[in-house]
């Protein structure tokens, strides 16, 4: 069964320097009927202006994962790590007993284009910890790449939760397909372009809950740029 959040219909918020979409509650956005999926608790379309962001404030017990896809986002934390990420980084804190951090613009003249995706984590009160990593656009163009898992394995970044992300670009009419293992749930997020996920169309920010469905074939009708979750139940 699969089922559409369709982009035009999540929460949204233009704060002036922020204009986000939330696909789950989240803030000042409350909507009961999506509260998150399985593990996946916040997927947020931000945009940001130019020298703006979010000034430092707190994050317990949950795994944050930033993808950038335009411009370039600076961030410092409370543990001491501190860079620019930009398209192609990806970015995991593990905020776990607790950590402090902010997000700002990198370019004073350029907005900055992202996705926030939180993960509820497995352990509680662990130490907080931070990674990133660079991927080259030719390891997801029209494959699977392993972004994220709870393992870090195939030079994915680690997590606390049994869950594994793919990134994928799609040249139009080109496919990929994936076989969850049993009692698994999926989550598809659009960046841009059109996909079909088992012949449902699925186009730029629209989401899709998938469950029970272990086999999933993509298909780009044009070129295309999707993160695909594989989550615990």
């Amino acid at each position: 069964m699969i089922t559409i959040r369709h982009s035009n219909e999540r929460g949204h918020a233009d704060h002036g320097w922020l204009n986000a979409r939330h696909s789950f509650s989240f803030g000042n956005y409350v909507d009961h009927d999506h509260m998150g999926f399985a593990s996946l608790r916040v997927i947020n379309e931000d945009r940001i202006a130019p020298g703006m962001g979010f000034g430092t404030h707190p994050h317990r017990d949950m795994e944050i994962i930033t993808y950038i896809i335009e411009g370039a986002l600076e961030h410092k934390d409370s543990t001491g790590n501190g860079s620019v990420i930009r398209p192609g980084d990806i970015q995991v804190m593990s905020a776990g007993s607790g950590i402090r951090h902010s997000e700002f613009n990198a370019s004073p003249s350029e907005p900055v284009h992202l996705l926030q995706i939180w993960i509820e984590t497995a352990t509680l009160g662990i130490a907080p910890h931070y990674d990133e990593s660079n991927i080259d656009p030719q390891e997801t163009l029209n494959t699977l790449r392993l972004i994220v898992s709870g393992d870090g394995r195939d030079k994915s970044l680690k997590i606390h939760q049994d869950v594994d992300i793919y990134n994928t670009r799609l040249e139009a009419g080109q496919s990929v397909s994936q076989t969850l293992r049993p009692d698994r749930k999926s989550w598809v997020q659009m960046v841009k372009g059109n996909v079909t996920v088992n012949n449902t169309q699925l186009s730029s920010g629209d989401g899709a809950a998938i469950e029970n469905d272990a086999h999933l074939v993509l298909t780009a009708t044009e070129d295309s740029e999707f993160i695909l979750f594989d989550l615990n139940p």
